[in-house]
């Protein structure tokens, strides 16, 4: 492979808000990780006021990593349908709304359900924000690509 440092190249304007998109990807699959790992850190802290015992939190994982596809099924259906725009507000708005319910929850069933409603549209937010943090960096590295074999 060989350097060509020719000075014919010329520099386009970069795609106009890439840098967001793939900023608020990342952002948003931080979030879920860390919205995850925030009961796996604390297992005997929530486990403690709801008055069960550590296996019973950790039990919440499997429901919750289980309700994951099926939220990812429904938004993905709701996306098709109506475009990713709306269907992905939505997903930000339910899931910020149930975890703050998760974090209010009275009792241990309360807790379980919530977190079960949370991951069913934390699957779906996860995997929006991925693709969007991916499908934009592919995007401007393949725009980068085709520039620089332009310039050739």
């Amino acid at each position: 492979m060989e350097f060509d440092g020719g000075t014919n190249a010329t520099i386009e304007p970069e795609t106009k808000g890439w840098k967001f998109a793939v900023g608020s990807g990342l952002l948003g699959w931080v979030l879920d990780a860390f919205d995850f790992f925030v009961v796996v850190f604390l297992f005997d802290t929530v486990a403690a006021p709801l008055h069960v015992s550590k296996a019973s939190v950790v039990y919440t994982l499997t429901l919750t990593l289980a309700m994951r596809p099926l939220g990812a099924l429904f938004f993905g259906a709701l996306a098709d349908r109506f475009g990713r725009k709306l269907p992905l507000i939505f997903c930000v708005l339910y899931f910020s709304c149930c975890t703050v319910l998760t974090g209010l929850s009275p009792n241990f069933w309360v807790f379980v359900l919530f977190r079960a409603l949370l991951q069913y549209g934390g699957g779906t937010f996860s995997v929006a924000s991925r693709n969007c943090a991916y499908s934009s960096m592919v995007t401007w590295v393949a725009a980068m690509a085709k520039e620089s074999s332009q310039t050739r």
